[in-house]
């Protein structure tokens, strides 16, 4: 699988269980679970280093691996970080101008 069917693919799975997370539609234990399953998941793509990153994917890993380092009651409540999520979020549903400072990683 191409890197950027991964991150394209998702991508919009991520926002939506962001978006239904902030909503209270649905509990952390599922988003949790969704980023252990997206890492499980990307480490069966072939050969990542030898593709080139996109914004969109650094904003991807930025949103994923900040909402598994902080915890979850800042996730929900802390403005500043929210906004930073939310604005990515944005980006990666087409909505949103991509911020240039986010620099997401591979894992």
């Amino acid at each position: 699988m191409l890197v950027q069917h991964f991150i394209d693919r998702k991508a919009k799975q991520l926002a939506f269980y962001m978006r239904s997370y902030w909503q209270d539609e649905l509990p952390y234990a599922e988003l949790e679970c969704f980023l252990w399953d997206t890492f499980e998941e990307w480490s069966q793509v072939k050969n990542p280093q030898s593709q080139a990153y996109s914004h969109k994917e650094r904003i991807f890993w930025h949103v994923l691996h900040q909402t598994h380092y902080w915890e979850e009651p800042l996730i929900r409540n802390d403005d500043c970080i929210k906004t930073q999520l939310l604005m990515c979020i944005l980006c990666l549903e087409g909505q949103g101008l991509c911020p240039l400072d986010v620099v997401g990683i591979r894992p």
